[in-house]
């Protein structure tokens, strides 16, 4: 039987695959359709110091391989969310809760209050929110930037701390290595990339928020190349998601050096995804036959040196 078990900072997860924040809710919904324990993690929504109502509709578009969504954060604040993880106590998973604010203080608050739920077993940070004090440009562009936050953040707790990258950066491996330096445990990427819909009939914009971020299947092949390009770079597991809807597409991201992997638009499609996709990788590995999850991990990247070192080049 192939060990599937993963670690990331301080977490044991008996599988490599969880649902990607901000598509699973808190599990409700998704109970009813299959035990959240066989989870690699749960990882809840994003969590701000305040409720949010988020922004105004229309906040979904459906696009030819995908969605956009400008939820904008809509959440019922840290101190009724914190009910509904401690919920999810006994379920079997470590429990993963998205942080996001708009500035230091807010994030920090966030912390502050999740630092007495036992069941929060760790933090994902997400850091394409705009920082309000520095002229609203989002706190992951700025390697300086992320590198202080992460500090801030490490020195408030010791439970796991993963930082979630967003790819609407020029250098995603120069964000990567800053959060690293600032004491990141783990990384996650990729969020959602910006886009927009308009509506031929109404010659307007069909998101009230005018641009969403984009996810789902095209998404995958710029996510899959960021995670090759980040974990080069970077010596922390880092947790790939953007457009996986398959057993074989998670493959493909723990091939490129992912440790785990999130589903999340995907879920909207299938709710049995995630268990689907244990099974898959299940499969995948007994008919390959590796015993364990971590002999395939950055795989393809030792066969495609081999390719350079046979032809005598050179492959970076």
């Amino acid at each position: 039987m192939p060990d599937l078990t993963v670690k990331i900072g301080q977490l044991t997860l008996k599988n490599p695959v969880m649902p990607a924040s901000g598509c699973f809710g808190y599990g409700e919904e998704y109970a009813p359709f299959f035990d959240l324990g066989r989870l690699g993690a749960v990882v809840v929504k994003g969590t701000t110091a305040e409720p949010c109502a988020g922004n105004p509709p229309v906040r979904l578009a459906e696009t030819p391989a995908g969605m956009l969504n400008a939820i904008g954060l809509q959440n019922p604040g840290v101190e009724a969310a914190k009910e509904k993880i401690r919920a999810l106590q006994n379920v079997g998973a470590p429990v993963i809760v998205n942080v996001a604010g708009h500035s230091v203080e807010q994030y920090r608050a966030v912390i502050a209050v999740l630092e007495e739920v036992e069941a929060a077993a760790a933090y994902e940070i997400n850091i394409s929110c705009p920082n309000v004090k520095a002229g609203g440009m989002a706190f992951g562009t700025d390697p300086a930037v992320v590198s202080a936050l992460v500090k801030e953040l490490r020195s408030l707790t010791d439970k796991t701390l993963i930082i979630k990258l967003s790819p609407n950066v020029t250098d995603i491996a120069g964000i990567a290595k800053a959060a690293e330096e600032g004491g990141a445990d783990a990384l996650s990427l990729i969020n959602t990339l910006l886009g927009m819909a308009i509506d031929t009939h109404t010659k307007r914009p069909v998101l009230a928020n005018l641009t969403g971020g984009l996810s789902g299947p095209a998404v995958k092949p710029v996510a899959l190349r960021m995670v090759w390009q980040v974990t080069e770079a970077v010596n922390i597991p880092v947790i790939g998601m953007g457009g996986i809807s398959s057993a074989q597409d998670a493959v493909e991201f723990l091939l490129a050096g992912a440790t785990a992997v999130a589903i999340g638009a995907a879920n909207f499609v299938n709710p049995t995804v995630c268990p689907e996709t244990v099974q898959g990788i299940h499969r995948y590995l007994e008919e390959e036959g590796y015993s364990s999850v971590q002999e395939i991990v950055g795989l393809a990247k030792k066969e495609w040196q081999k390719t350079g070192d046979e032809c005598g080049c050179v492959k970076k």
